[in-house]
């Protein structure tokens, strides 16, 4: 995030393969911000302006949330790195418009948002705040990440990145919308047939 460039030059000649980025990147930023957030859920619990109290959440039900998070997190990961390297094929893209090298970008391209989703534990921290502040660093970062990784011809690598950049904004936006209106408690997951179940596994 802070070298820009050269961080990116330096990913792209090491030319990872697909679960070294998926094991050794993707999830432990996955997992340590899941964690961290359900820590704070247990022991601090989260502010909902609506009711004016801290909603503190029981070990079974945090640990719900962030599997189900997790889960939703990684399945439209995935689908971004599938549309994105779509999108490069439409742009007169070349053979480098491999899914490796379009995850790859994915997943780096959101390790700033990933880390400011380390304010989440704070019990006033707004989860929209940390995706808006995040998601914003990650389009910024990905200006001088995804030509270098996917090499488009000069003339389409605009189109190429504000396409790939609306993508992720609308993907985490999904993501945030449903995991952020739960936490503040606009929207109740507790009584539908999949939030039963995670709670049913993860103990009361």
């Amino acid at each position: 995030m802070f070298e820009g460039g050269p961080a990116w030059d330096r990913i792209v000649l090491q030319e990872q393969r697909l679960a070294k980025v998926f094991w050794f990147r993707l999830m432990p930023m996955m997992l340590i911000t899941a964690a961290l957030e359900g820590l704070g859920l247990f022991h601090w619990g989260k502010w909902q302006s609506d009711y004016r109290f801290y909603k503190h959440f029981t070990s079974g039900t945090a640990i719900a949330y962030e599997v189900g998070q997790t889960v939703l997190n990684l399945v439209l990961i995935l689908i971004s790195a599938r549309l994105i390297q779509t999108l490069g094929r439409t742009f007169h893209g070349r053979l480098t418009y491999t899914f490796t090298r379009s995850f790859t970008a994915v997943v780096y391209g959101l390790s700033p948002m990933f880390l400011v989703r380390l304010l989440d534990p704070f019990p006033g921290m707004n989860p929209f705040f940390t995706w808006l502040a995040g998601i914003l660093l990650s389009i910024w970062v990905l200006y001088d990440g995804l030509p270098r990784l996917l090499a488009p011809d000069p003339t389409h690598a605009l189109g190429l990145y504000v396409s790939s950049s609306i993508v992720l904004f609308m993907a985490t936006g999904l993501v945030r919308g449903l995991t952020g209106l739960y936490l503040l408690g606009d929207v109740g997951f507790a009584h539908t047939f999949i939030g039963r179940k995670l709670i049913e596994l993860f103990g009361q």
